[in-house]
């Protein structure tokens, strides 16, 4: 009971925290118009689990980081969690191609014609002429650029969501399936993103619509965040690679034309046909060469 009791009190928390902030940040955004102030705001939303979780520790008198899986112990699947993002988010890439209406366009002028709606026209210009002057493709440019900041400050905002989510939440269910926890954690968790997906966020041409399919991404992207926490033994593998994630996601739709923000991109159709083929492979991985079998045993049993 008294699990039950701490488990519904932390989403009690979250969620009451999150959509009245939510407010603020909508509040904000209408008054100053400016990306930069949407940007910081809603990167402080992505605490509120973390901060949930401590009040939930506080109320229940035990120590505050106890339970939260939270253990800088390096080991391979910290560099498995840095790595794979990467490697889905340009399988994403090559999966779009498929598409009749989706086409390679190595002069980003798809990615322009994208943020002509929400970025100024002597920005996107002067951004032209930076890329004009570069020694190699900008591609390749924001994927180092993703590489760092995903290791780094996006690693420490992912924090948030990840030691709420991958450690305290995860340790609550640790008596259920893993794939029964993907299921609640992913929907939780992508229902938690409802206000910003309202806002614009990553589906500014359909928002309402969004909403549903932040739930199907989220349900759809755990297996493979739960399964790097779970082998890490650390919500810093998971938050390593949700920042890494974050930072490198706009190379799904950098050098494309066509398209749009429900079938392109890692939130699109594309990336959920990315996501499943990944998790196809790790559950081949974990069912035929690990010796653990994490994904077809309870949690607790590896927690």
């Amino acid at each position: 009971m008294k699990k039950i009791n701490k488990t519904c009190l932390f989403l009690i928390f979250t969620f009451v925290i999150s959509y009245s902030y939510s407010v603020f940040i909508w509040m904000a955004v209408i008054k100053t118009q400016s990306q930069t102030v949407y940007t910081i705001m809603a990167a402080i939303y992505m605490f509120v689990p973390l901060i949930s979780a401590i009040l939930v520790k506080a109320v229940f008198k035990e120590p505050l980081f106890q339970g939260l899986l939270i253990s800088f112990k390096i080991n391979r699947w910290f560099f498995a969690a840095w790595l794979i993002f990467p490697v889905v988010i340009l399988a994403s890439f090559g999966i779009s191609l498929l598409f009749p209406y989706i086409t390679y366009n190595p002069e980003l002028t798809g990615l322009f014609d994208r943020a002509g709606s929400t970025v100024p026209p002597e920005q996107i210009e002067t951004f032209k002429n930076q890329l004009a002057s570069l020694p190699v493709h900008y591609v390749w440019v924001a994927l180092a650029q993703g590489l760092l900041a995903g290791i780094t400050i996006n690693a420490i905002a992912a924090f948030g969501e990840e030691a709420g989510w991958r450690g305290f939440f995860l340790n609550q269910l640790k008596d259920t399936h893993f794939l029964k926890a993907v299921l609640i954690i992913g929907s939780v968790w992508g229902i938690w993103h409802a206000p910003l997906i309202l806002m614009g966020h990553n589906y500014p041409q359909h928002p309402v619509i969004g909403v549903f399919m932040m739930v199907v991404f989220c349900v759809l992207l755990t297996p493979i965040m739960q399964y790097l926490t779970i082998k890490s033994k650390s919500v810093i593998a998971a938050a390593i690679a949700h920042g890494t994630m974050n930072a490198v996601a706009g190379l799904s739709i950098m050098s494309i034309s066509g398209g749009n923000d429900l079938s392109a991109g890692i939130t699109g159709l594309t990336g959920f046909i990315t996501l499943i083929i990944f998790s196809a492979l790790i559950f081949i991985y974990d069912y035929f060469i690990s010796k653990e079998k994490i994904m077809v045993n309870k949690l607790g049993k590896y927690l």
